[in-house]
Formats: structure tokens, C-alpha cells, sequence
């Protein structure tokens, strides 16, 4: 852990022992200023009442038990015969892969101490941070797997994104303490990297056919570590909330099309995502800063504090418009459809219109989670798989995506959340 997130930690346990007991934050002493930290007390729990597991989710969910490999991890398994090349990576263990694997028996109920499949989780998560341990401090990189499909389509830094995204869902979850350190310091470091590597408009350097997509993945794993309490830093996710505000144009309701590949469910789904997760990380913020608006000890401080409270009202009038854009589309089986046929980037666009859509719940989530189970229970193999049809068309892959989407009711989103900056 580098010295700021330590520091970060050391006051956050100070916090809460000056409060009495656990899960109650002491008041922060300072306003924080651009470039300090956001860390997170914060429960996360469904947004609406998850349904029942189906049967086509439990089959999804023994084919992918049964295609994990003996280290832990998943590769990218059987392709669609049309895709040339890249069969060789069908077995070779690849941090996305694992990731988004992990990901779904996650939210199917498991952990890494419980569940129909926790030993499956835990194999997945040992694998991620053996990954990430021997990655080198300052790239982008975390994985020494090369030219996976899902790089290729996504870019080669997606499994960076992925593998922070599941290791904020597992922080202090894994049922023993040498487990829950060894995933701190590995989500940590992840962050690091994710943070030095930003540019200044809030993107990464990655390229890739849909980039799109894995920049909304950046943006979610930002607001994850940060509701999972790992000290983020505050500009960087100012930053990427700011790029995914302005991929949506109010007076055209249209999302920009640079890094989609021309697919709208893409850049739609992808920045209506990432607007989404912003808008969940600054829920928690706001009452910290309404207060420090009216009452901090500086005119500075309290400049600071209106500043974020501004941002954060901008964010939800663009959350507003984007939402609203997307319902209306909903209906137009051309923009369902994306690239023409199933993809892993289409499940991954139904899991990012999903997620935003639950955290209001009512008759539009209702709606969209009917009509989209319905279509993915209808393509299901008989094994229990999903296959992509074009681009990425690994089982094992889109079996996980796919599952996303299914289980988007048991997604987890911050409730009550009190997040602080240190």
C-alpha cells in the first residue's frame, strides 16, 4: 500500500474508533481539497428485490464451474468458428475472463467462504491478485496474458478495469484475514495504476475495436474501489465523470459515437453507465459536503465543497437526460440488436443499461429486465452456455456477461452510504 493510501486508511480506523464502535465515521477534520482522497463506509445491498435464480441461470452457472481451469482461472473458451484465429488462448487463463466469471457466481450468491460455489470464487480471486502481484508498479497492465480476444475488442487494458471492478466486490469478504490482505494490497495497487495512467480528459490509453466500453469499465471500477473504501483519488473520478458526461448531447439526445465501432447500444449503454456509477459514489458525498458548503472553517473550504456539490447536481441532470434517451430506445429493435447479432459487447451493453436502470427500479427496470430475460433465456445452448456470434464469441465469456444481465436485480449498489474524504 503507497503512503497516501496508507494515511488514508490510518485515519479512516482512527475515525472509526474515536466513533465507539464499527460502521459509524467520526466527522473529517478538513475539506478536502482537489487531488486528496474519497474513502467509503458504505453498505451495498440490491436495489430491488432480487427475483429467485432461474433455471437458465443455474445452468449458466454449472457451465461455468465446469470450465474453470486448474489455477483459478478461465480463459476465453470455444469461440464461434467464424472468428479466425485465437484458438489457441481457448484454455490460456486471462484476467478479464476470470474476472467477469467471478463476477457472476458473485452475484449469484457466492463468496469466497460460502455458497454453491465458493470454492470456484475463491480459486478466481487467488488467481486475479497472483496476477496482479507480479505486474510491474506503473503501467497499465496487470496481466501477462497478450492478445485475447477481449483485448482486442475491448482494449489491452481491460482486464485492469475488470479485475479492480471484482476485487471492491470481495474486500474484506473472503472469509479469513491473510485473504482479505492479500486482496487489499492487490486492489490497491490496481488503483494505483489506474489513477497514474489517466489522462487529463479522464480516458486511457486503450485501444481496441469498441473502447467505449472498457472506458465505462474504467469509470466503474473508479466508483467501485471508492464505495469499497479504498482511497481514491477524487480528480481522477471527477475526471472520468466529466468524459462521460460529455459523450451525451442534450439538444440532439444522441451519445457520441468515437470508440462504439458505430454500434449505439455501445456508447449508450457505456455512458449512461458510467454517469450511473458516478451518481451512486456521489449520493454518499453529499450531505459531507452540503455541510461543509455552509459551515467549513474557510471561505476556500467552503468554495471547494460548493464546487463538488455543483458538479454533482450536473451529474444528475445529465444522469436524467441520458436515462431518458435510452428508455426511449429501448423499444427500437435496431439499437437492441447492436452490432446485428449477440456479442459479449452486447451482454456487456445490457448489463451497463441494466444497472443503471435498477438503481430507480418502477416500471422501466421491470419492463427492460422482462423483455431482455426473455431474449437471453431464448439463445441459451443447451449446455447452459451463451455464445457470441461476432467479435467476442468465447462461451466463456459471454456465458458470464450474459449472466450479468440476468442477475442485474442482485447487483449491488451503495445504501445509506457515508463517504468520506481523508
Amino acid at each position: 500500500m503507497n503512503w497516501h493510501r496508507a494515511l488514508a486508511a490510518a485515519a479512516l480506523a482512527a475515525a472509526v474508533a474515536a466513533a465507539g464502535y464499527l460502521g459509524v465515521l467520526a466527522e473529517p477534520v478538513a475539506t478536502p481539497a482537489a487531488g486528496e482522497e474519497t474513502r467509503a463506509a458504505t453498505t451495498w445491498a440490491p436495489a430491488v428485490k432480487p427475483k429467485p435464480l432461474s433455471n437458465n441461470v443455474e445452468r449458466g452457472l454449472e457451465f461455468l464451474s465446469k470450465t474453470q481451469l486448474k489455477n483459478g482461472g478461465w480463459g476465453q473458451g470455444e469461440e464461434s468458428q467464424q472468428m479466425g484465429g485465437g484458438a489457441q488462448l481457448k484454455d490460456t487463463p486471462s484476467v478479464a475472463d476470470t474476472a467477469v466469471c467471478t463476477l457472476a457466481l458473485i452475484r449469484a450468491g457466492s463468496t469466497a467462504s460460502d455458497g454453491p460455489y465458493a470454492a470456484q470464487v475463491r480459486k478466481g480471486i487467488e488467481y486475479i491478485c497472483s496476477e496482479i502481484e507480479e505486474a510491474d508498479s506503473q503501467s497499465l497492465f496487470i496481466t501477462r496474458t497478450r492478445g485475447t480476444r477481449v483485448q482486442a475488442k475491448l482494449g489491452q487494458y481491460v482486464d485492469t478495469f475488470m479485475g479492480a471492478m471484482v476485487l471492491a466486490e470481495v474486500k474484506g469478504k473472503m472469509g479469513d484475514a491473510a485473504a482479505n490482505k492479500r486482496v487489499l494490497a492487490a486492489l490497491d495497487k490496481v488503483m494505483d495504476k489506474i489513477e497514474r495512467n489517466q489522462k487529463s480528459d479522464g480516458t486511457w490509453a486503450n485501444d481496441g475495436w469498441a473502447p467505449t466500453i472498457a472506458q465505462a469499465l474504467g469509470a466503474k471500477a473508479l466508483n467501485k474501489a471508492a464505495q469499497a473504501g479504498i482511497g481514491v483519488n477524487e480528480e481522477a473520478r471527477a475526471k472520468t465523470e466529466t468524459y462521460a458526461r460529455g459523450q451525451y448531447d442534450a439538444a440532439s439526445g444522441e451519445f457520441k459515437a468515437g470508440g462504439d465501432a458505430g454500434v449505439a447500444l455501445y456508447s449508450g449503454g457505456s455512458s449512461l453507465a458510467a454517469i450511473q456509477d458516478s451518481a451512486n459514489t456521489n449520493a454518499g458525498l453529499r450531505e459531507d459536503y452540503e455541510r461543509k458548503a455552509r459551515s467549513a472553517p474557510t471561505a476556500a473550504e467552503r468554495q471547494v465543497a460548493a464546487d463538488a456539490l455543483r458538479r454533482f447536481d450536473e451529474n444528475e441532470k445529465a444522469l436524467k437526460d441520458a436515462k431518458t434517451a435510452i428508455v426511449k430506445r429501448l423499444d427500437d429493435e435496431r439499437f437492441i440488436k447492436g452490432f446485428g447479432s449477440n456479442g459479449g459487447e452486447e451482454f456487456l451493453s445490457y448489463m451497463n443499461i441494466g444497472e443503471a436502470l435498477v438503481v430507480q427500479g418502477g416500471p422501466e427496470w421491470e419492463k427492460w429486465d422482462k423483455s431482455i430475460t426473455e431474449n437471453l433465456n431464448r439463445i441459451q445452448n443447451a449446455d447452459g452456455s451463451w455464445t457470441g456470434h461476432h467479435c467476442i464469441t468465447g462461451r466463456t465469456f459471454c456465458t458470464a456477461a450474459a449472466l450479468l444481465v440476468l442477475t442485474t436485480d442482485r447487483a449491488p449498489v451503495p445504501v445509506a452510504a457515508r463517504i468520506r474524504k481523508q
